[in-house]
């Protein structure tokens, strides 16, 4: 059986980033607790590793006690919360991916200059939710073409993504947006990893028998890579752990 590994696979920079933060983080505290809000990434084997190590994952700011760190998770954050836990008696480690940052930046300063503001994206996921955050969450989010279509018109449209979108849904679905606007500024802010990841992901499925994902469940990138499989390979496989891997079946 021959087996090929993707030109480009494992976690992205960002996600590295937090990774490395939080262990270095872990290592330098004592007698402190140490907080991350959510979970750190979408890979539950990462989460339980740190969890044992003493990372408590909070889902919001009222289960953070008065003092301690919180680690800001790569999908970032709203506004609003920042400042909150900036004003409570707490350390901010932020390693929001600074490709996420980039949106946000991006984001308030065409809210504040009076365009409406359009996130190709999910709207349950926590980075789409931390977009949202830097224009007063006055945003509209689309997902799919009908949603696109039932967009009311505007003068001034500002267009951005979740990071982790495919390139195909970001043209279709923003082809459909620009004809809403009077003048619309269109941003692909697709992460640059994603955007290689998908495409090795793309080139490789097309060549081989049965493709095998591994990656977190919840993971927005991991599912993006399972959905491009499934275009061009008919036996997929996404897995966690190599244990959930049909050894027989393959």
């Amino acid at each position: 059986m021959n087996i090929i590994i993707a030109k480009h696979a494992g976690f992205c920079f960002g996600v590295k980033r937090a990774v490395e933060t939080a262990e270095k983080t872990i290592k330098n505290t004592a007698g402190e607790k140490i907080y991350s809000l959510g979970p750190l990434v979408h890979n539950s084997q990462v989460v339980d590793k740190f969890k044992k190590q003493g990372l408590n994952v909070a889902e919001n700011l009222e289960e953070i006690s008065s003092t301690g760190k919180v680690i800001i998770r790569s999908h970032g954050i709203p506004e609003s919360l920042q400042s909150e836990i900036k004003n409570k008696n707490l350390e901010l480690i932020d390693c929001t991916y600074p490709y996420v940052k980039s949106v946000h930046k991006k984001v308030s300063d065409y809210h504040k200059k009076g365009y409406q503001i359009v996130i190709i994206g999910d709207k349950s996921h926590p980075e789409v939710i931390g977009i949202n955050g830097w224009c007063n969450n006055e945003a509209t989010i689309i997902n799919d073409e009908k949603e696109a279509y039932e967009i009311p018109s505007y003068d001034k449209i500002c267009i951005v993504s979740q990071t982790t979108n495919t390139l195909e849904k970001f043209n279709k679905l923003s082809s459909i947006i620009k004809e809403k606007g009077k003048e619309v500024k269109l941003f692909n802010t697709i992460c640059n990893a994603t955007n290689l990841r998908q495409t090795a992901c793309e080139e490789l499925a097309k060549k081989v028998d049965a493709m095998i994902v591994i990656g977190g469940y919840h993971s927005s990138n991991t599912n993006k890579l399972v959905e491009v499989s499934k275009k061009y390979c008919k036996n997929v496989y996404h897995i966690e752990i190599a244990k959930e891997l049909p050894l027989q079946e393959l």
